[in-house]
């Protein structure tokens, strides 16, 4: 196991969501304080509440926005090197997975409000969410992702 994915295993374990454990495990290497990232990451855990796209793919895709997004007026060459690895990662998530849908991926449909609580869902939340977070981190940490630089 990986140092990053130590780290994220180690903060979902501290109950940080999905979402913030995959980005805060690669948040301080490209300028954002971990504080940050948990406070920004916080609703998207549990498929935005809702069941919809897997937190751990949410955290991933803001930790790729982070090496590789565009920021400059105008520079649509690094857009769509961005959306490319974001498309990328979510095809080798999906193909190893089968969805990027927080429900599938739990067999547990949790969009009313309060269903995180129910016991299955909690039950499949400890039993299948610390190996997402690790899939994603290190789905990642195989990815070739140029850093973006212009003009920083």
């Amino acid at each position: 196991m990986s140092m990053r994915e130590e780290k994220a295993c180690g903060y979902f374990a501290k109950n940080f969501n999905c979402a913030q454990s995959v980005i805060g495990a690669f948040c301080e290497e490209h300028g954002l304080d971990t504080k940050t990232a948990f406070r920004l990451a916080n609703g998207f855990g549990g498929g935005f509440r809702y069941g919809e796209v897997c937190g751990a793919v949410s955290g991933a895709i803001m930790a790729i926005g982070l090496k590789c997004g565009f920021y400059i007026e105008g520079d649509i060459t690094q857009k769509g090197y961005c959306h490319s690895k974001t498309q990328e990662f979510i095809e080798k998530f999906r193909g190893g997975y089968g969805s990027i849908l927080c429900r599938d991926l739990l067999g547990v449909d949790i969009r009313v409000p309060g269903d995180h609580n129910d016991p299955a869902a909690k039950e499949k939340h400890k039993s299948i969410c610390p190996g997402l977070v690790g899939a994603a981190v290190r789905i990642l940490e195989g990815m070739e992702i140029e850093v973006s630089g212009g003009g920083d």
